[in-house]
């Protein structure tokens, strides 16, 4: 398989995150991610290619019919001051997170208060994008720190899976329990968890909902048919089942015109190493 190089440095600190016992099994009612600092690596790199196709320039991008920029590796979401969006926010958890690990931050960065993207909208943003040191310096900063976003996003997925299992009816929490605990025995499927938070979310949100359905994690597990096929492959299917039920709810065309394509495709990456 291939991947998107990590220098020395970074792949210190992913084993320094296992061996501190960031991975490790916790005594939760639901499995636990556990991974090897290799497999870690593998997982960065796939969540990379997923959103920016592993390019730099992409770490720091506005798109098309959206309130605000996605940054980093996972395209984590960051508002503007006074845009309230119906997602949730992603980007500022990463800089805490990146403190709380004492990763030296852009001096503009650390001083910003409060912690909103500096441009009110994708047209500002995209006038001042190639004159914006703001900018620059954000992607060199976001390019330097890949293997602590990657860390950041698997922390996230393994705190959602209590929250998700709890948000479900307690008649369907033994299955849901069940479709983790096959889904997170190989590294594919473990790769579909992470991928799936960082990309649309647990599921729990009441604002990340269309006519009433959501699309997170909690409805693709909940969605999962109770079969003898592989656990990744149900995963799939029901993932694409619930993509496309958003696309349909979804009150822009441009959701189930343009989006909704790319996302089934990232969903076709959900497959084990080196297949």
């Amino acid at each position: 398989m291939s991947r998107v190089n990590y220098d020395p440095l970074l792949i210190g600190v992913l084993l320094m995150f296992v061996l501190s016992g960031c991975l490790q099994n916790t005594d939760k009612g639901v499995p636990d991610i556990k991974l090897t600092p290799g497999e870690l690596i593998w997982i960065g790199d796939q969540v990379f290619r997923n959103e920016c196709a592993g390019k730099q320039a992409c770490l720091v991008h506005w798109n098309q019919g959206e309130a605000f920029p996605s940054l980093g590796i996972g395209h984590f979401i960051w508002y503007p001051t006074n845009v309230d969006g119906p997602f949730v926010e992603s980007f500022p958890a990463l800089i805490r997170f990146m403190r709380d690990q004492g990763v030296p931050l852009p001096e503009w960065l650390n001083e910003l208060e409060p912690l909103d993207a500096p441009w009110p909208d994708r047209a500002t943003f995209s006038q001042e994008e190639d004159k914006d040191g703001r900018v620059s310096s954000l992607r060199e900063f976001l390019w330097a720190t890949r293997g602590v976003q990657a860390e950041f996003i698997v922390r996230r997925a393994r705190n959602a899976l209590e929250e998700v299992v709890a948000g479900a009816p307690d008649s369907q929490q033994v299955m849901l329990r069940d479709h983790l605990r096959d889904l997170l025995a190989t590294p594919g499927g473990t790769y579909a968890v992470v991928d799936y938070v960082n990309f649309k979310g647990e599921g729990l949100s009441g604002k990340e909902t269309y006519r009433g359905q959501g699309w997170g994690l909690l409805q693709v597990l909940q969605a999962m048919a109770d079969n003898d096929q592989p656990a990744l492959q149900r995963f799939q299917e029901a993932a694409k089942a619930i993509l496309t039920r958003r696309a349909g709810n979804a009150p822009r065309d441009i959701e189930r015109e343009k989006w909704l394509p790319g996302w089934l495709a990232r969903i076709e990456t959900y497959r084990e190493p080196d297949q």
